[in-house]
This record gives C-alpha cells, sequence and structure tokens, in this order.
C-alpha cells in the first residue's frame, strides 16, 4: 500500500513539473517573431485616411477574405526575412456583367530577403547597404501589429496600422 501511494506521489510530481515546462516554452514561441505572416487588416482613422489608403484597406479586405495575401513576411531563426509583396500587381476591373468590380488575386509578387534583428519589440531590417527600417511591433500571439507608414508599402503608407496573421 506505501509504495502504490509513492508511486502516485512520484507520478504526480512528475506530470506537474512536465506540464510548467511546456507552458513555458509555448509562451516563449508563441510570442516570437519566427515564421510566416499575412497581413491581413489595415486599420486606418476613416476621418483623416486619403483615398489611397481607403482603397488599400478595402482591396487588402476583399483579397483577404478570398484566402489572397499581397503581403507577407517569412521570419527565420537565420535571422533572415522574406518580404513578398503583390500590391504592385493588384488589378482592378469592371465585372462582367459591369455591375461591379473584380479584383482577382495577383499571380505576380515582387520577392525580396534581408537581415532582422528582433528585440521583442523593434524589428529592424537591414538591406545589406547599409540602410535600415525600424519598425515598433506589438505581437500577441499569432497576431502581429505595426504601423503601416514604417513600413513605406505605397497606399499603406498614410499611417495606421497593418495586422498581421500567423499561418
Amino acid at each position: 500500500m506505501i509504495e502504490r501511494h509513492y508511486l502516485l506521489l512520484v507520478l504526480g510530481v512528475f506530470l506537474v513539473f512536465s506540464c510548467s515546462s511546456d507552458k513555458d516554452s509555448d509562451k516563449a514561441d508563441e510570442n516570437s517573431i519566427e515564421g510566416t505572416w499575412d497581413a491581413t487588416e489595415f486599420v486606418i482613422d476613416d476621418n483623416t485616411a486619403s483615398d489611397d489608403a481607403k482603397n488599400g484597406r478595402d482591396i487588402l479586405n476583399y483579397l483577404t477574405t478570398k484566402d489572397c495575401y499581397i503581403l507577407t513576411f517569412t521570419f527565420s531563426n537565420d535571422l533572415s526575412v522574406t518580404a513578398k509583396n503583390s500590391a504592385n500587381y493588384v488589378e482592378v476591373s469592371l465585372n462582367s456583367s459591369g455591375t461591379g468590380l473584380e479584383i482577382p488575386c495577383p499571380t505576380e509578387s515582387d520577392i525580396e530577403s534581408r537581415a532582422y534583428t528582433f528585440d521583442g519589440k523593434v524589428l529592424v531590417i537591414d538591406d545589406g547597404t547599409g540602410e535600415t527600417t525600424t519598425v515598433d511591433v506589438t505581437i500577441d500571439g499569432d497576431t502581429m501589429t505595426l504601423n503601416a507608414a514604417d513600413l513605406d508599402i505605397p497606399n499603406f503608407n498614410d499611417g495606421g496600422q497593418l495586422v498581421f496573421t500567423r499561418r
């Protein structure tokens, strides 16, 4: 009987310690920047935003609902980031019936790879020529938010927040 209680006590202690260490490692991973992030939302103030910014937001929202992502960052653990930007290839046209607009998912994109550093709050991207882009970043699990103006991407550079979702 004593052996059974001793075995249950050892098993209980083992489970408590193994569960607590799993939670700690999961928490560190969920706030890491590593992974592939798709721009899914552009948050702007409708009262002060330009028409270009509003159009950029509306196109991003429309394409995102179709699982088409026009701006994607992939951060690797070797401190390289690959940016895939299809914004320059978005085409808006009248649909075949002439009653609305058609926005197909772009098939072309610009792809660039750069080095980066991230301290948990500030992302610095080095273009390889000594020029850097510094962006304040907030990560909450699989959601990353950053100041759109800092990235200087046309139609998203008037201000506002770009929201990314990790795949």
